[in-house]
């Protein structure tokens, strides 16, 4: 049985065109150069836009892919964030290297931990046991004097990537950061790509349609999604060690459930199952978060800005059910069935 014919998204998909295979290279060019023209602001703006994409793309590949719901993938965020303060010297730069591997490591290792409990629930179930070690785990660091409690802990000195004497990369400077950023966030997309049309991202695509005929086929599922959900924490993970070179500290909110509600609600946003969609979901959502908390163009009512933002979720999720992404596929459809129906 080829396990591809499970995911009719692929097999009806038409040939992309040329230029569909070229968009996220361009793209990368475009984000590569802004620096160039942006101000100060919109470039940390963009940062920021970039890093919670990546910690969106790492959700994907559990709810979006492989069909599971987790409240608590913000746990892997804040681990991979307070390793990367923890693992570096008090008063020297650290390895960006090592500091970024050991952060990933750390996230996978919980994720392995958890990811081996969870998963043999289901459903709801699963959802509280993930959001159970979350809170677990965001007690740890909120309550003892591991990561400095609620207060957090700072980084004294950004890492550093040299070979020798030679400085390759120096994170104090900001476009060495904000240039490492856009690789990382290449990178993550080209890894999920690769892993989408691997035999592996099949399976995973497979389970999400039929676990059952997965496993009568001969499939170890729960391997799979163990496998899915250690990937995913440790790309959350590099997501986390991002926002701590970024933001020079750390607090126990990165590992809150508000944390992995807003990652959840990206992906929903941008549209599920869909990589792009998860990177314009993180595009929208910061967007809009940063729109209504700004008092300079909503005044006094951008002290609400949570509320204007909830009721801007619930009618994006009502209106576009299939997310923004979604949305965009309609309006290509209906314009080449308009064209279509000019022609003949």
């Amino acid at each position: 049985m080829n396990i591809s014919t499970l995911n009719p998204a692929r097999t009806a998909a038409p040939r992309a065109p040329a230029l569909g295979a070229w968009w996220p290279l361009l793209v990368v060019a475009v984000l590569a150069a802004l620096p160039l023209v942006l101000s100060p602001y919109l470039q940390e703006l963009v940062l920021k836009i970039a890093i919670y994409a990546i910690f969106a793309l790492s959700l994907e590949l559990l709810v979006g892919w492989t069909g599971l719901i987790s409240l608590g993938h913000a746990a892997f965020y804040g681990i991979g964030a307070y390793i990367t303060v923890l693992a570096s010297p008090e008063y020297d730069p650290g390895s960006l290297a090592v500091l970024l591997a050991l952060a990933m490591l750390a996230a996978g290792a919980y994720a392995l931990v958890v990811g081996a409990l969870s998963l043999r629930t289901k459903g709801v179930y699963f959802i509280m046991v993930t959001l159970a070690f979350a809170q677990m785990a965001y007690f740890v660091f909120h309550d003892t004097k591991i990561g400095g409690g609620s207060d957090g802990i700072f980084l004294a000195v950004r890492p550093l990537l040299k070979t020798g004497s030679q400085v390759l990369v120096d994170l104090e400077k900001p476009l060495h950061m904000y240039w490492l950023v856009i690789a990382c966030l290449a990178g993550c997309y080209a890894l999920l790509v690769l892993i989408q049309r691997s035999r592996f991202g099949h399976a995973l695509a497979g389970i999400r349609a039929n676990e059952q005929r997965m496993r009568a086929t001969g499939y170890n599922t729960y391997a799979y999604k163990l496998a899915a959900f250690v990937i995913a924490a440790m790309l959350a993970g590099a997501a986390g060690f991002l926002t701590a070179s970024r933001n020079g500290a750390v607090n126990p909110e990165l590992l809150s459930w508000h944390e992995s509600g807003a990652v959840l609600l990206m992906i929903i946003l941008g549209g599920l199952g869909s990589l792009r969609g998860a990177v314009l979901g993180a595009v929208a959502f910061i967007l809009l978060k940063e729109l209504y908390s700004s008092e300079a163009i909503l005044g006094p009512a951008a002290k609400h800005w949570q509320l204007t933002l909830g009721l801007t979720m619930i009618l994006f999720v009502a209106f576009m059910p299939n997310g923004l992404i979604g949305t965009v596929a309609q309006w290509k459809a209906r314009r080449r069935a308009h064209v279509e129906g000019d022609v003949s």
